[in-house]
This record gives structure tokens, sequence and C-alpha cells, in this order.
């Protein structure tokens, strides 16, 4: 008769243990970013204004860097990261042909066979316009979630508040075009700054932002981020 004590037990294989959600996330979110860096040096090829773009992508890098940052250290909704890098790509594309290029009208040409300059009448490139929409529809949930993972604000309050960050970026970014106008060769400084001239330039793009900002507002007035 074997004794129960010394009987062979079978062994149970090993549970692997699986990665905490989070971590998951955190890298998934770092691999859109790094491929988001990876962009920057591909957009300078066969780019028709390289020192122009040098200018366009320090504030791309330097926003990359603060993203992966909060991502690291920071709890995010999906929505605010998606908000996020939409933005960034939008201001990708633009930053390859210094936005006052940005063939849309090719690009319409081969899907409709028709130019959207064409269609609407437009005299000027409004790639830049609609970045700067994009930046105040885009720009409310990350604010508003920054300001109730931060402080007591909660919805509507917050998106409230998150329309007045939004446009204060967006002047904050207009007087950095001013001291680029007033600082470089007036060539230089229309090439980055994208007026193409339009004396109203800098008022009609604060008013796509705050346009942007105001649809945000309705749209995620009540919205309020997981807790992670």
């Amino acid at each position: 008769m074997v004794d129960a004590s010394t009987a062979p037990h079978p062994t149970t294989p090993a549970t692997p243990v699986s990665e905490p959600p989070r971590a998951a996330g955190v890298k998934l979110r770092l691999c859109v970013i790094g491929c988001l860096a990876l962009l920057v040096p591909a957009s300078f090829i066969g780019a028709a204004y390289p020192q122009e773009l040098v200018l366009q992508h320090i504030p791309t890098l330097v926003a990359l860097a603060i993203l992966a940052a909060i991502t690291i250290n920071t709890p995010m909704s999906r929505l605010s990261f998606a908000c996020l890098v939409g933005f960034l790509v939008l201001h990708l594309i633009g930053a390859r042909w210094i936005y006052s290029f940005v063939p849309y009208d090719d690009w319409s040409v081969a899907l409709t066979g028709r130019g959207l300059s064409e269609r609407f009448g437009w005299e000027r490139n409004h790639y830049d316009r609609l970045v700067h929409f994009g930046f105040g529809l885009l720009g409310v949930p990350p604010a508003s979630e920054l300001l109730q993972r931060m402080t007591a604000i909660r919805p509507p309050g917050s998106a409230i508040l998150a329309v007045a960050i939004v446009v204060a970026l967006g002047a904050l970014y207009e007087i950095a075009e001013w001291q680029i106008a007033i600082t470089f060769s007036p060539e230089f400084a229309e090439s980055y700054n994208g007026q193409q001239g339009d004396p109203w330039d800098a008022q009609k793009d604060q008013t796509l932002a705050l346009l942007g900002a105001l649809i945000g507002l309705v749209a995620f007035a009540r919205w309020r981020p997981l807790r992670g």
C-alpha cells in the first residue's frame, strides 16, 4: 500500500502571468507614438521646403515627447489619446507641405475628377483652416479630461473650461507666429506662417478653432473619462 504522503503528485502546468491591461495599453500607445515619430524624418524625403520643415517639426517633436511622457505616467482615456493622435496626424500632413501647399486639390481630382478649389471657388489653400478647426474640436476632450483628473471640476464645467484652454492655446500659437514674422525674413516667415496674403489670417484661424471647440463642447459636455 502506497503512502499518500509519498506518492508523486501530478504537476500542474504553470499558468502564464498575463500582462496587466494598462501596461499592454501603454505599450500599444507608445508604438503608435513611435510610428508618428518615424513620419517626421520620412516627411523630409523629397520635401520642397526642407528648411521650413525643420521649423514645423520642432513643435511636432516636443508634442510627441510630451504625449509619450503622459502616456507612461498618467492614465488617459482612449478618446483623449485618439484625439491627440488625430490632431498630430493632421499636423504631420500639413507640415509635409508647410500647410500652404498641401495638394488636396490633386487628391480630390484623383478621387472625384474635380478639385475642391474649383468646386468651392477657393483662392487660397485652406488646409491650415482645417487644422485650426480640428485643434478646437479635438482639443476639448483631452483638456476636459485633464481638468477632471486634476481638479474637482466635473462636466459640464470641465468642458466649458476646456474651450477656454483650447482658445488660449490657439492665441499663444498665433502670438508665436507673430514673433516669427517679425524675427525672420519676410519670405521665410510667410512660408512658415502660411498667411498667403490674408491680413486677417490669425483672426480667421482663431474663429475656426473656437467654432471647433464649441462643437466639441456640445458633443462632450457630459462626457466623463473612465478612471484608469
